[in-house]
């Protein structure tokens, strides 16, 4: 016969789990995540060493924004890191579903990404950035379960952004992006 449980309060119990701390594969995968975005940072910051720092318009350079994404990288991660070193994040929603990570949909984003890298200068940067913009709703949709039928909308939808960005940066803003022909326009 086993010995009556003392009166502790069940959430007390050393053998009942706290279910305001995380678990420990929580906190690793949030460690994981702190460091990734520092470590992003970092190469963010190693790229900018090579931008020429040469003031232009406005008073400040071309690696100027660069380096302002890379620490604010770096810094995001390290709050991010105490974070998870410290307890986890804190008031975080809980998601419903499966804890495990989508791989499919990082897939979908991730090809959209790299696709986009590696084509702008052959395609274009409307076309390549339309490309990426589809891969990610696609892989995000499939990640919700919403309707993943919609790849007119979304090359609709991604040459509506591309497009203005592009004009915006290359006829106002002087900056040269690849385009697909030579008139300048797409």
């Amino acid at each position: 016969m086993s010995s009556p449980q003392p009166n502790i309060p069940l959430d007390l119990r050393p053998d009942h789990p706290d279910p305001a701390r995380p678990s420990r594969k929580t906190l690793r995968w949030e460690t994981l995540v702190s460091a990734g975005i520092i470590g992003v940072g970092l190469i963010l910051a190693v790229g900018a060493i090579d931008i020429p720092s040469e003031a232009g318009y406005g008073g400040v350079g071309a690696n100027f924004l660069p380096w302002v994404v890379a620490i604010a990288l770096m810094v995001c991660g390290a709050i991010l890191l105490w974070h998870a070193r410290t307890g986890g994040y804190r008031e975080m929603e809980e998601v419903p579903g499966d804890e495990d990570p989508d791989w499919m949909a990082f897939a979908w984003v991730s090809a959209g990404l790299l696709l986009n890298a590696a084509l702008i200068e052959t395609i274009g940067f409307v076309l390549s950035c339309t490309l990426a913009y589809v891969l990610a709703a696609q892989g995000l949709r499939r990640t919700f379960n919403k309707p993943h039928d919609t790849w007119l909308v979304d090359i609709a939808s991604g040459l509506v952004i591309a497009a203005p960005v592009f004009w915006l940066f290359t006829k106002f803003l002087a900056i040269n992006l690849p385009g697909l022909t030579s008139s300048g326009w797409i």
